[in-house]
């Protein structure tokens, strides 16, 4: 369980945030003064700290900067008072997360809670551990994701800017994830930010960070992420959404090392590791003038191409088995694994939605299920649907020409071949052995050493109606 540690001379401040943050999720330890809040660092290790900046026997800032050499990863959120802003600003250049103004509004904390959580989350969570059991990490043995992992192991040391490429739902930031935790800079922090999600009169400033009265609304100096991030690691997930007009400064900002924060004139050094990732086509950006050629090239330094997972269903058996573990324990079930037509028929399944839609799958099947396996009629409708062939005459089937088929998918070369083929031999086996038993199923999956559930689940993945592949037979005899 996450540990949130609450420092503050108040009482009343450690019992709100013992009232409003206990929980199952998170467990809030609280101390009153400075020699406390340092006991309890050291014995309960907090993942977030909230530290006053005015305590009896300490100053806050004193006390930061120690808990903050043991760990520079740990998330530090300073509650100040109005007139110790300015020093809750120099914490944060030295390193602190945020800060807040007393009184502390409850939606703003909250929201600043979640960031922390989420910033050790993303940290401190195995992104490359092929054999862990942890919460998030890559999976997949294909050739394909072999040699992303290989690119990720030589380019993470290195202090270069990588572009990180790949359609929705692929797992980019796991892949960022990966080369941060693999990188010189893993001690430092590692920020998200997401250019799509932010509008873009305000992405400026939550890049570069604002001075005060820059402009309406701007009650307070606002420190941004390439100051906030010190030496550490900054993801720009969705890069190819950047304006053009802040794509000038970020170019700015990549060649130089150096920028000013929106409405003021000092000039600000930073030494930060740019991570960038997209799902569009950069290249076809450019052309368009919709994306700045030179940044393009800056931030392209290395590109990994994160690949669909369409283009590797051999991984598709053991993402499931994956999923299926981490939403056992979130679900609090017992399901053991899955019918040999499910994953069949998830193998099959051309995954628009890659290894997100996937997840979701697996989570809406396990909430359909009874009993301890997973069969194919757990699964989603849409996915039965659309794994299920066009429904073929027996004639088609007893005219099958397999050597004239592999020829003509050869040609168009879709990439599905093998699984092709093998639809297509079991369209002629399954059809021929219904003729031969006149259409007895109990027969027929004797014959073929299937069970039954097995044997109709086939007849309806490969578009067999038995009525007509018996009519068929009768009409030649």
């Amino acid at each position: 369980m996450p540990k949130l540690l609450v420092i503050d001379d108040e009482e009343s401040v450690r019992y709100s945030f013992r009232r409003v943050f206990q929980g199952d999720d998170v467990q809030v330890l609280t101390a009153a003064t400075a020699n406390e809040g340092r006991a309890a660092v050291d014995s309960d290790n907090p993942d977030v700290i909230v530290l006053d900046l005015q305590l009896p026997d300490q100053s806050g800032l004193d006390l930061f900067h120690e808990v903050h050499a043991q760990n520079p990863k740990r998330p530090v959120i300073f509650i100040t008072a109005h007139g110790n802003t300015e020093t809750a600003i120099e914490a944060m250049k030295g390193g602190a997360f945020d800060y807040l103004v007393k009184p502390v509004d409850l939606e703003r904390l909250s929201q600043v809670l979640g960031r922390a959580f989420g910033a050790v989350r993303l940290m401190s969570s195995p992104a490359v551990l092929p054999s862990d059991d942890g919460d998030d990490r890559i999976v997949g043995h294909s050739s394909v994701m072999q040699e992303m992992c290989k690119v990720i192991g030589r380019v993470a040391p290195q202090d270069v800017n990588v572009l990180i490429v790949g359609e929705n739902g692929t797992g980019k930031e796991l892949v960022a994830r990966a080369l941060y935790q693999h990188s010189r800079r893993t001690a430092l922090s590692f920020l998200v930010i997401n250019c799509a999600a932010i509008p873009e009169t305000l992405l400026e400033t939550e890049l570069f960070g604002h001075e005060q009265g820059a402009f309406t609304g701007a009650t307070r100096r606002h420190v941004g992420k390439f100051e906030q991030a010190g030496n550490g690691t900054l993801l720009l997930d969705e890069i190819g959404d950047m304006p053009l007009a802040l794509q000038a400064k970020m170019l700015r900002v990549l060649q130089d090392q150096r920028f000013q924060r929106v409405g003021g004139h000092e000039t600000l050094q930073t030494h930060v590791r740019v991570l960038a990732a997209t799902n569009q086509d950069l290249p076809r950006l450019v052309e368009e003038g919709r994306f700045r050629k030179d940044l393009y090239y800056r931030l392209n330094a290395v590109t990994i191409q994160v690949p669909p997972l369409r283009k590797r269903t051999e991984d598709v058996a053991e993402l499931a088995h994956y999923f299926l573990f981490r939403l056992n324990r979130e679900l609090k079930l017992d399901l053991r694994g899955f019918a040999p037509e499910a994953i069949e028929l998830l193998e099959t399944y051309s995954w628009p939605g890659n290894v997100r839609e996937l997840q979701g799958v697996i989570k809406q099947a396990m909430l359909n299920a009874s009993g301890h396996i997973l069969f194919p009629e757990f699964l989603p409708e849409q996915l039965l649907q659309s794994t299920a062939p066009p429904k073929q005459a027996a004639g088609e089937v007893a005219n099958f020409d397999l050597a004239s088929f592999i020829d003509a998918r050869l040609h168009q070369g879709n990439g599905q071949l093998h699984q092709e083929v093998i639809s297509a031999v079991e369209r002629l086996l399954f059809a021929q052995v219904l003729r031969h038993t006149s259409g007895h199923q109990s027969q027929a999956s004797e014959v073929l050493g299937v069970n039954r559930t097995t044997l109709r689940h086939k007849l309806r993945t490969l578009g067999l109606a038995v009525d007509k592949v018996v009519s068929n037979d009768s009409e030649k005899g």
